[in-house]
């Protein structure tokens, strides 16, 4: 479904019970929603209401005005909720979608029963190295974007199918302007505000992110938010790498929550 807003139309898709507990999904830097798929029957299956939602810039989300920092993809999290009538919801959230997340914990801790970060960021450390060659890359050359992204991370056939809806000159373009949109200052100094917040938290991570290392990332995190960590035998693309292990994580997870209409 595509839901117009100001200057952008959001794609996203919402399954499951109507009476069931919400699950909001965010994604990772050229990705979308889908990335999620394997999750989804499980947590279908436990009772949950999924909610999907493509980052502007990012698979069947379009937008034409303003940025695509995570500032104001945070808003645009709160601003699907708010069109669907969703009061709260757990956030799962990977990569670069979890600064999205974080923001909207700081900003609004009582719509976010849970957090669950996976392989995702920490204060300033967003991993931005790996991604200055997207940011460098010349607009006029978009077109040859996704080959080369295909051959450095295309690891697996499910990281080449997520990769796909970059290929060509429109799709690179998206991918560039996204990436020179990131910026980690945004969530530089919340720390504070996050631990204060009291939003139960889990972490996931890949025990082989090449991305994001576990010791300078993963472990202060979990350590901010007070929440365990849980190692999984994948790389920096969990959801996929390991699907069957971040289903089952999550699920455990979520499950300890308070009820979702209780309001702390």
């Amino acid at each position: 479904m595509l839901l117009p807003l100001p200057g952008r139309r959001l794609y996203y898709d919402l399954v499951g019970p109507e009476n069931g507990p919400v699950v909001c999904i965010t994604h990772s830097l050229a990705s979308d929603g889908g990335s999620w798929a394997e999750q989804v029957p499980a947590l279908l299956q436990a009772g949950f209401r999924v909610l999907r939602i493509d980052m502007r810039g990012h698979g069947g989300s379009e937008s034409a005005a303003g940025d695509y920092t995570m500032k104001e993809l945070a808003a645009d999290v709160a601003a699907v909720l708010d069109a669907l009538g969703l009061a709260r919801a757990a956030i799962g959230a990977h990569d670069v979608g979890s600064a999205a997340a974080q923001l909207m914990v700081v900003s609004a801790p009582q719509r976010v029963r849970g957090l669950a970060v996976l392989d995702g960021v920490h204060a300033g450390e967003w991993a931005m190295e790996a991604i200055a060659g997207i940011q460098a890359w010349d607009p006029a050359e978009a077109r040859r974007l996704f080959p080369v992204l295909a051959r450095r991370i295309g690891k697996s056939a499910a990281v080449r199918d997520m990769l796909a809806a970059y290929e060509g000159e429109q799709g690179g373009l998206r991918l560039i302007r996204a990436a020179r949109d990131l910026d980690p200052r945004q969530t530089e100094h919340i720390g504070e505000a996050l631990r204060a917040s009291g939003v139960p938290a889990l972490i996931l991570w890949g025990e082989h992110d090449a991305f994001l290392p576990l010791n300078t990332v993963a472990r202060p995190l979990a350590d901010l938010l007070r929440a365990s960590l849980v190692l999984l035998p994948g790389g920096h693309f969990t959801p996929m790498d390991c699907p069957t292990e971040v289903a089952t994580a999550l699920l455990d997870f979520l499950a300890q929550l308070p009820p979702a209409n209780l309001i702390e």
